[in-house]
C-alpha cells in the first residue's frame, strides 16, 4: 500500500511538472507557428513514456539510491569516525586522515555521472550529429572524470576550509585558457557538459556529502561550507572534456606525422615479413 501511496503521488507530481512544459509547447506550435502536431498519436506514446519513466525512475532513487547515499555520507562524516582518523586527543584536523572522504565522493561522483540520464541523452545526441567523430563513451568517462575530481577537490576544500572563490576562480581561469586552444567542435560540447552533470541523481547525494561533511567538522558551517561542491560537479567536467579533445587531437596529428615521414615509413616497411 505504501508504494502505491508513493507512485501515485510521485505520478501526481511528475504530471504536474511536465504539463506546463507541454502546454508551452502546443502553444507555440499551434498559435505561433499555426502548424497542426506532427504525428498526434505518437506524441502522446512518448509523453506517456516519459511520465511512466520518470515515475519509476524517482521512485527507484527514492527506494534505493537515496538512502544509500545519506547512509554512507551519514558514517564516512560522522563524529565518531572523524575522531579516530584524526587520532585521539589530536586537536588539529589532518587532510590526509580523511582519505576515504576524498575515496567515496570520487566513486561516488563517477558513478552517478554515468547513469546520469540527462548526460547519456547529450553523449548519444553528439555521437550522432557529429557522425562518429564525438564518441558517446568517451564523452561519458570524460565528464564523469571531471565530476568525479571536483568533489572530492569540493571535499578537500570542506576539510581544511578553504575559501571557495578561490578554487572556483582559478579553475574558471582554466577553463578559458583551454578554450583558447581546444578543437571549436569541442568547446560548446564541453561548456554544455557541465551543466548536464547537475541533475536528478548527481545532486542529492552530491549535496548529502557536502553538509553531513561540513556538520561534522568543528568550526565549518553547513550554510557556508556545506554548499559548493556543485559548482566543482559543474566546473571540472569542461576542464576535462576539453583536456580530452586536445588529447585526442594531439595524438591524432602525432599518428600523421608519422605516416608522412619517409623514414618511419622505410622503417615499418623493413619491419615487415
Amino acid at each position: 500500500m505504501r508504494l502505491l501511496a508513493d507512485f501515485i503521488r510521485t505520478l501526481a507530481e511528475t504530471v504536474s511538472d511536465v504539463l506546463p512544459i507541454v502546454a508551452i509547447l502546443a502553444a507555440f506550435q499551434l498559435f505561433v507557428l499555426r502548424r497542426a502536431l506532427p504525428n498526434p498519436t505518437r506524441l502522446l506514446q512518448g509523453l506517456a513514456f516519459v511520465m511512466a519513466g520518470l515515475v519509476l525512475f524517482l521512485m527507484g532513487l527514492e527506494e534505493a539510491v537515496f538512502p544509500v547515499g545519506k547512509a554512507m555520507a551519514s558514517q564516512l562524516t560522522a563524529p565518531e569516525v572523524l575522531r579516530a582518523a584524526d587520532g585521539p586527543g589530536s586537536g588539529t584536523i589532518d587532510p590526509l586522515a580523511y582519505f576515504w572522504v576524498y575515496a567515496f565522493a570520487f566513486a561516488i561522483g563517477f558513478s552517478t555521472t554515468i547513469a546520469e540520464p540527462a548526460l547519456i541523452a547529450v553523449s548519444l545526441k553528439a555521437e550522432e550529429l557529429s557522425a562518429g567523430a564525438i564518441n558517446a563513451w568517451g564523452l561519458r568517462i570524460a565528464v564523469a572524470i571531471g565530476v568525479a575530481i571536483g568533489i572530492s577537490l569540493g571535499a578537500f576544500r570542506i576539510v581544511v576550509g578553504a575559501p571557495l572563490h578561490h578554487f572556483i576562480g582559478v579553475g574558471y581561469a582554466l577553463v578559458v585558457a583551454q578554450t583558447l586552444f581546444a578543437p571549436r567542435l569541442i568547446v560548446p560540447l564541453a561548456y554544455d557538459s557541465g551543466g548536464v552533470t547537475t541533475s536528478t541523481v548527481t545532486v542529492p547525494l552530491v549535496a548529502a556529502l557536502g553538509l553531513g561533511l561540513a556538520e561534522s567538522i568543528p568550526g565549518r558551517s553547513p550554510l557556508i561550507d556545506g554548499f559548493g561542491l556543485i559548482a566543482f560537479a559543474s566546473l571540472f567536467p569542461m576542464i576535462t572534456v576539453m583536456t580530452y579533445a586536445q588529447a585526442s587531437q594531439w595524438r591524432a596529428s602525432r599518428s600523421r606525422a608519422r605516416a608522412s615521414d619517409p623514414e618511419d615509413r622505410l622503417a615499418s616497411e623493413e619491419d615487415r615479413p
